[in-house]
Parts: structure tokens; C-alpha cells; sequence
């Protein structure tokens, strides 16, 4: 089996793109679904060296565009990226917020079977023409709707069920579970700082600052609200704007290896999308199966990787994510984040792009730019923080809650 290669890549800036007149409800769109999806496509193509004429198929992922941007049948917008893609095959992925990691991973299959030379894979999404209760309505519906979003469960509220399934099953205080939670948080915030593209570059950097905004002001409210226990403001990741892209060869194609990172091993592994029938609620099950895949197919071993892009869509995630990757024990992560791990000093360096949380979070975008970003670290054109080893890189992106599991291992050539 041939394997693939990414050859190039584009990440937009993330952010809220939007202005809203408080007094009037007015919403204006300052950077459209459509600019977001035709500038990381024309950025990635660049970035490979390529010319549009020589991109054979193109892959959309994105999550909800019909319900975030009045868009559905949004792949053929990529055909105004450059005249010469007209009549090119054309493909909307949708798995919530892995759908453009799944989009990269039907690209793949598409190279492997030989129909296709060069690919084209972006990640996009509009969330902010939205208010926030149609917003969480739309998340809302990657739930399982009949036990879950119908009966008002939000996202927050499904990953705090992981949150104190993992407390319970390893007998972790609150003080320590809280202080777990916002160090994880707060070194996502000082690596997002130094991101030229990250939604928010001002975070609370460190485990002090975010303390200091649990205090109560003098009407009784506190800047990191709960917001479904014992999960806080600062534990949840952002309501985002971007797309990012990439362009993927087969490995043999490629003539400037400086600039190629190989896909040496992908896992892809889906979870029964109730929680309520899952058998623990305290692990990343099917996490860890697609981690087990992808491994196998590298020939690594969690020793092996440098760094890691993981799904901090919520503090704990990030935390079950880190022990899924096998770069902690089961119920040992959040201690080693208060020890000081997964820094850009450690032996693997954890979300040097600042994750989900400071990064942001276009649900359609996160996997194609997870990918992006480790494949800047690894050709060594690092965006923001720079790691201090990058051969091995994984990205570790979900769906839903912990629903759909795409690990990649990218290795350079």
C-alpha cells in the first residue's frame, strides 16, 4: 500500500469574525464562510508549490454549514478557488468536529487506490453569525438528540460526565481535579500567545491567573463562571471562525522531501454515540483503540512522538487525551500537568499551537489545522511556538463526545 504525504498547508487566522450592534441585534459578517474555504485552499496549493490544474479531487470538511451559514452542498464552492479545479470531483465529510480530520482520511484512501495523484483537503466553519443559544442548540445536535440534546444536555454537560466519571475512578479531590483542569488550560493559553493565527493570544497563562478569576466581585460573580460542574468558563474551548487546508501525494511522487511529512499511520475508531450506554465513562475507549491503530501502522510507540496536537474542546479532554496517547498512565495526566509536563521543554510537547483553547475551535476546521500545524513543526516552519524536537508528530482529534477518534502519525521523510 502506497503511503501518502502532505506537501503543503495554509491555516487561516481564527477568530470571530463578525460585528454585532448590541442595540439592534445587527449581525455583519466580516469574513464569510466562503472567503475562509477559498483562502485555505488557495494557501495550501501555494504552500505545495502546485498549480490548481494539477490538484485531482478536493475534500470538504465541515460540520453544520447549513445551520451555522445558510450553506449546505458547500464542497463545489472550491471551485472558486481557481478556474481550473471546474469539473473536478468534489467532497463534503461531515463527522462533527473530526469532519475535516475524516476528510483528510477519505483523501488518503483516495491516493492509496490510485484515483487521484494530488488532493486537496480544507476544513471550515462559520460559528459566530450565530447567538449563543442557537449556537449551542446546532453543537447540541452532534449529540445523541433523543437521550441527550432533546432533554437539554449541552456539550459542556456531556464531558463534565467524563470529568467526574474520571475523578470518581481515581479518587482525585476537587481541590486537585479544579487546579488539574486549569493548568492544562493555562499552558494551552501561554502556547497560544506566541500563535500569529490564534482566536485568543491574551489568556490567563498560569494556574494563579486563572484562580484569580474565580473570585467574586462585589455583586457575587466571578469571570470564570461554572458552567456545567466542575467544568468553568476557562475550561471550555471557543466558538471560532477559520478553515484551514492541505494538499496530500502519494509518498513516492514527492520531489522535495525537505517539505513532505509522511502520513505514516492513521486510527480511526468511532464510540457508541449515547453515553448513557457506554461501559465506563472515565477513558477515551475508543480513543485509545484508534490510537492503538495508528501506532501499529507507524511502527511507533508513545515514546516515539515529539510532539502532539490534542482535542481540548474541554480541560478533561485534554487530560484523557494525553493518557489515550499513552504519554501518561491511566489517571496520572493531570499530575503531570501540575508537574510541569508537556511543555515546550519537555521530551513531548503537548498543543504548542495553543489547542482548542486558545487556538480556537472552527468545529469543521480543528483536524485539517491540527494536521497543518504539526506539519509546519515537522518542515520546520514552526507557526508560534517552536518545538525543540519534531521528527514524530500526532494529531489526536474527536467528534461528538469522544464519539469519533481520528489519530494521525506524521512522521518526516
Amino acid at each position: 500500500m502506497s503511503k501518502a504525504s502532505i506537501i503543503g498547508a495554509y491555516n487561516t487566522e481564527f477568530g470571530a469574525f463578525v460585528l454585532k450592534d448590541k442595540a439592534t441585534g445587527l449581525v455583519t459578517d466580516t469574513k464569510t464562510y466562503y472567503d475562509l474555504l477559498i483562502e485555505a485552499g488557495r494557501g495550501a496549493i501555494a504552500d505545495a508549490g502546485l498549480d490548481a490544474k494539477d490538484i485531482d479531487a478536493i475534500y470538504v470538511g465541515s460540520c453544520s454549514p447549513a445551520s451555522f451559514a445558510n450553506q449546505e452542498h458547500v464542497a463545489p464552492i472550491a471551485a472558486e478557488i481557481d478556474p481550473a479545479l471546474r469539473f473536478k470531483p468534489m467532497t463534503r465529510c461531515e463527522c462533527a468536529c473530526a469532519s475535516s480530520s475524516v476528510a483528510l482520511y477519505d483523501a488518503i484512501y483516495a491516493i492509496e487506490a490510485g484515483r487521484a495523484k494530488n488532493v486537496l483537503v480544507i476544513g471550515v466553519e462559520k460559528m459566530n453569525l450565530l447567538p449563543t443559544p442557537q449556537m449551542t442548540h446546532v453543537l447540541a445536535c452532534c449529540s445523541h438528540w433523543p437521550s441527550e440534546g432533546s432533554k437539554g444536555w449541552s456539550f459542556p454537560m456531556l464531558f463534565a460526565a467524563y470529568a467526574k466519571g474520571y475523578q470518581s475512578q481515581y479518587k482525585i479531590s476537587n481541590e486537585d481535579l479544579e487546579k488539574m483542569l486549569w493548568t492544562a488550560g493555562a499552558l494551552c493559553y501561554k502556547n497560544g500567545a506566541e500563535n500569529p493565527l490564534a482566536h485568543v493570544r491574551n489568556g490567563p497563562a498560569s494556574l494563579e491567573a486563572i484562580m484569580k478569576l474565580n473570585e467574586l466581585d462585589a455583586r457575587g460573580k466571578c469571570k470564570n463562571m461554572m458552567i456545567a460542574p466542575p467544568l468553568r468558563l476557562h475550561d471550555c474551548s471557543l466558538v471560532s471562525d477559520g478553515a484551514a487546508a492541505l494538499v496530500i501525494t502519494q509518498t513516492a511522487n514527492v520531489s522535495n522531501k525537505k517539505r513532505a511529512v509522511e502520513i505514516a499511520g492513521i486510527g480511526h475508531s468511532v464510540e457508541r454515540l449515547p453515553e448513557n450506554v457506554r461501559p465506563n465513562m472515565y477513558d477515551l475507549m475508543a480513543g485509545k483503540d484508534a490510537v492503538a491503530k495508528a501506532y501499529k501502522e507507524a511502527g511507533i510507540s508513545a515514546a516515539d512522538v515529539d510532539i502532539a496536537e490534542v482535542h481540548d474542546c474541554f480541560t478533561i479532554n485534554q487530560i484523557l487525551s494525553t493518557e489515550a496517547l499513552g504519554l501518561s498512565k491511566d489517571g496520572r495526566a493531570g499530575y503531570d500537568y501540575l508537574d510541569g509536563r508537556f511543555t515546550r521543554d519537555d521530551k513531548v510537547a503537548v498543543n504548542l499551537s495553543g489547542g482548542l483553547k486558545s487556538k480556537g475551535h472552527p468545529v469543521g476546521a480543528t483536524g485539517a489545522s491540527m494536521h497543518t500545524l504539526i506539519y509546519k513543526q515537522l518542515i520546520g516552519e514552526a507557526i508560534g511556538v517552536k518545538a525543540k524536537k519534531a521528527d514524530i508528530g500526532v494529531a489526536f482529534n474527536v467528534g461528538g463526545s469522544a464519539v469519533t477518534n481520528c489519530v494521525t502519525v506524521m512522521r518526516k521523510l
